[in-house]
């Protein structure tokens, strides 16, 4: 739906942008890519204090179930672009929770928004803010699950939509995009060389970039994963998130999201969740940084996984990642295909969901975590299903007749 949010009686409160790395201010009001200063990563910042006064626990129980109940910390526009998305279910995993001597274990699964994925969240707020701010084409790198969800907002929205895609892409994908209208461009080579084309093609075309972190409203879209947390558990946070990290948006969005929170004073206690980013051993920049205590990722050469929303060799967003790893006191882990494919099957058929292999490679994580002790048997630990099994045609190891 496109929805006019003016005369709201929770209007938003963002005052600028930040950038995360030599925070120079930005002023709100036109398109926005990275810091004009550095090309760091820009954030948009609250006012807080007033969007405390509204933002409280009474006056949320009568909001819609989407993300936009969360108005005063997500950025406003005269109509928003929505398909109902948030407020997924947060399922009490008590199979697999018994099998890995995990008493407290949850999976969020995102499964259910509308295009099948998470990437929902942060589409519809960067496509409402680009359609907002003046934007007529959006043009967008993906590995599959991004390129679906900017097809149907930018369609929604009556914006041109070109979508570069890895050749390798499953056929699910691109045709979940071209049916909703956008130009799908197959590019040899990875994400990385996908993301080459679109900024060359960024000033000859007009396009407007809606890459992973390249603006800044993406991110607001996918902090609202925070929100929910601590609102499904009363106001409570995890002890541990387990998140799968391609990008990293999710996992960026929800730290901001807890930082947040507790400036809002909406959470019982100050703790937060001990956050842990799993990739593929096919594709890890996160991983190998994290384990050799560097401040950035190194681009990953050759990537190989059957994940494609693991399939990312350059992370604009790593040095955001790595701090919330480390702040956390967190980790990070690779799994292996094999492993992830294994775990689809075993979250399908204990739990009743089928989950996309970047989902399940949260599950594959876990289990590696208890076998090393690191997880304990009483923490509320949730696992991210990012998407949907069902955009993959095939699962490696499973013969269907």
């Amino acid at each position: 739906m496109l929805a006019p949010m003016s005369g709201s009686s929770s209007p938003s409160t963002l005052e600028w942008l930040e950038c995360s790395r030599c925070r120079r201010a930005t002023e709100l009001g036109a398109l926005r890519g990275t810091c004009e200063a550095c090309g760091g990563v820009l954030l948009a910042r609250y006012r807080l204090e007033e969007a405390a006064r509204t933002l409280t626990p009474e006056r949320l129980r009568s909001r819609p179930p989407t993300q936009w109940r969360y108005a005063e910390v997500l950025p406003g526009a005269d109509v928003i672009v929505s398909l109902g998305e948030g407020m997924t279910p947060l399922h009490h995993a008590e199979f697999l929770g018994k099998a890995l001597g995990l008493e407290r274990l949850y999976i969020k699964d995102e499964s259910v928004n509308p295009t099948g994925s998470f990437k929902a969240r942060g589409m519809a707020v960067a496509v409402t803010m680009a359609r907002q701010l003046g934007a007529r084409r959006l043009a967008l790198p993906s590995a599959g699950n991004a390129g679906s969800a900017a097809a149907a907002y930018g369609a929604l929205a009556g914006l041109a939509v070109e979508l570069f895609l890895p050749a390798a892409t499953p056929r699910p994908f691109r045709l979940e995009a071209a049916a909703h209208g956008a130009t799908v461009h197959l590019v040899p080579g990875n994400l990385s060389d996908c993301g080459r084309r679109v900024q060359e093609g960024g000033k000859r075309e007009g396009w407007f970039d809606l890459s992973t972190l390249r603006e800044p409203y993406r991110l607001e879209g996918k902090k609202t994963m925070g929100y929910e947390l601590a609102e499904q558990f009363g106001w409570e946070l995890p002890d541990t998130v387990i998140y799968p990290t391609g990008g990293g948006t999710g996992l960026i969005g929800m730290w901001k999201a807890f930082e947040e929170l507790g400036q809002l004073r909406l959470l019982r206690t100050a703790k937060r969740p001990r956050m842990v980013a799993v990739q593929a051993s096919g594709c890890a920049p996160i991983v190998q940084a994290f384990a050799a205590r560097a401040p950035e990722a190194v681009p990953w050469p050759e990537p190989r996984t059957y994940a494609c929303g693991l399939n990312v060799p350059t992370v604009l967003g790593d040095r955001l990642i790595l701090q919330a790893l480390r702040e956390s006191g967190g980790t990070a882990l690779a799994v292996s295909d094999e492993e992830m494919a294994a775990a689809q099957l075993e979250m399908a058929r204990g739990e009743g969901i089928f989950a996309a292999p970047e989902g399940a490679a949260t599950l594959a994580a876990a289990r590696r975590l208890v076998e090393d002790g690191t997880l304990r048997a009483d923490e509320r630990i949730v696992l991210f299903n990012t998407g949907s099994g069902l955009k993959y045609p095939d699962i490696p190891g499973l013969q269907v007749r």
